[in-house]
């Protein structure tokens, strides 16, 4: 299966091309203004040979409202016509490169920027504050950039807690995700973004302006 993954969900994008798993191409920069044109061009230079694809895997979240949206449009984009689109969540992405866990649950915390963070707890997601964490009901391990704060709290409260060395999402996790979920190994997943929290912006009380007349 050849496959092209996508990821601007934090404060890295990437993206990855792999063939029956293993990487051909892959590139990497931070996060920031233009993403989506880094992002491009990242592919443009990955599928230089203009091979077919059998999919595109793009991360959908939770993470940067922008940088989910841009990535998730270019994947769209890219595929339309010629292949689906796989969705995979930040917390797949980053079980993937942690890899055994040992008998260990994973929690995925992503700083939400509002004070909180994200928390993903084998599925089961939530916005929490860092002083109300869950309590864990057995040995867990932690990954995210949000995972030092997270680990060091529970250390502190004395449970078995492991901090490992995922803190973002990489492309070429995703696409591993995204054959799984190809192959019909995983519930299918709609790549559309995770979104935790409510927007911040709201229409107005009364609504939007009516249309102009012609």
């Amino acid at each position: 299966m050849r496959i092209l993954a996508l990821d601007a969900a934090m404060v890295r994008c990437s993206a990855a091309l792999l063939d029956d798993g293993a990487v051909v191409a892959s590139r990497s920069a931070a996060s920031g203004r233009g993403q989506q044109s880094a992002l491009a061009l990242m592919v443009a230079e990955i599928m230089a040979d203009q091979a077919p694809l059998d999919a595109v895997a793009v991360s959908v979240g939770p993470g940067s409202f922008t940088g989910l949206r841009s990535a998730i449009a270019l994947a769209h984009g890219l595929a339309a016509g010629v292949c689906p689109v796989v969705g995979v969540t930040v917390a797949e992405a980053l079980a993937e490169a942690v890899g055994d866990l040992r008998g260990r649950s994973l929690w995925t915390a992503i700083d939400s920027r509002r004070g909180r963070i994200f928390l993903d707890r084998d599925g089961a997601l939530a916005a929490v504050e860092l002083a109300d964490l869950p309590r864990p009901e057995g040995p867990v391990a932690v990954a995210g950039d949000a995972a030092i704060a997270v680990a060091s709290i529970l250390a502190g409260r004395g449970f078995d807690v492991r901090l490992t060395d995922a803190r973002v999402p990489r492309a070429e996790d995703v696409a591993r995700v995204g054959m799984r979920r190809m192959a019909g190994a995983l519930a299918a997943l709609e790549a559309q973004p995770v979104y935790v929290d409510p927007p911040e912006a709201k229409l107005p009380a009364g609504g939007l302006r009516p249309l102009p007349v012609a």
